[in-house]
């Protein structure tokens, strides 16, 4: 759940994608699944604002063209582009750049990990900021089955020894990030009559020149071009920032919100696995057990009451 936008809608009618839903999701889950070995990969030759600006870069380039062959014009509207800055913000700017800072002391298996906690956090903050979204005892199992997991990911009986918990922090700050865009966009986008393209390529673009801002305030200018990190912002702009995005819209209007955001459990898996098997990092018995218990709560919390869809709202998670 690393790239988080504007993504939950009404299912519409569409003409049926060639390639079946069940290898696009698979794709989706590898893609956001990498990201965090990308992260990883791009920190060991830039800045983390450098490698944060440069996947929001590229991750633009792709919703331009995809607006572009659509048609799609931005929308229009002070009251909306303000929103959409804020929203860029929140589900864009401050998680990636926390996470990118986070993994210069934590490795990446566990920043997947970490993120796997957002709809914990999202059941939290929905109870108090969403009226309509009343909490069931297997939800609230779900949200103290999940927390109950993260401590034992960190370790909570050991002391937490040896873990870096400023990188730590940041990581589930990113987590926390998203599930407060999200309500933030429930409340101020539902119904503004664009599509989601069109408010997630305005989203994106606002977020770009936020961190073009930052970028240039705090970061100087690489000295010279690693090629393995610029290839890897490369790939965790164009393909997890902009393909993924688009990935799921399609699966979100052929299967439905509630089956695509499914990929939020196998991100943490992949993330650990690539971790582990391409970049040798370690991995005691509480991480996999931990992770587990996570996505156990964090399935719990996602069982609601069915309700008729509206308009916009939290997507991913991603």
């Amino acid at each position: 759940m690393t790239t988080a936008t504007l993504t939950e809608a009404p299912v519409r009618a569409a003409r049926r994608p060639a390639l079946d839903w069940r290898l696009r999701f698979g794709v989706l889950s590898l893609i956001w699944g990498f990201s965090f070995l990308l992260i990883k990969v791009g920190t060991e030759g830039y800045a983390p604002f450098q490698v944060t600006l440069g996947r929001l870069v590229f991750g633009t380039l792709v919703l331009a063209a995809a607006m572009a062959v659509k048609r799609e014009r931005l929308p229009r509207g002070v009251r909306t582009w303000g929103h959409l800055a804020v929203a860029g913000f929140l589900l864009n700017a401050l998680p990636f750049s926390l996470f990118a800072y986070a993994e210069l002391t934590i490795p990446s298996t566990l920043a997947g990990i970490c993120n796997a906690t957002s709809p914990l956090w999202g059941m939290v903050l929905s109870l108090v900021a969403l009226s309509e979204d009343r909490p069931t005892r297997v939800r609230v199992a779900g949200l103290g089955l999940g927390f109950l997991g993260v401590l034992t990911v960190l370790g909570a009986w050991q002391g937490f020894s040896g873990l870096d918990g400023r990188g730590t922090a940041m990581a589930l700050l990113a987590s926390l990030s998203y599930p407060v865009g999200w309500i933030y966009v429930r409340r101020t986008l539902a119904g503004v009559g664009y599509s989601h393209i069109s408010l997630t390529g305005a989203q994106l673009l606002l977020a770009t020149l936020q961190l073009e801002v930052v970028t240039a305030l705090f970061t100087g200018v690489p000295t010279h071009v690693d090629l393995l990190p610029l290839l890897a912002v490369a790939a965790l702009g164009a393909l997890g920032t902009g393909l993924a995005v688009l990935l799921q819209y399609g699966l979100v209007a052929e299967v439905g919100p509630t089956t695509a955001q499914m990929v939020t459990y196998f991100i943490p898996v992949i993330a650990t696995g690539a971790g582990v098997a391409l970049l040798g990092e370690s991995l005691s018995w509480s991480t996999p057990v931990g992770a587990v218990v996570v996505l156990a709560g964090a399935a719990l919390t996602q069982i609601r009451r069915r309700v008729r869809p509206e308009g916009w709202g939290p997507g991913d998670r991603r």
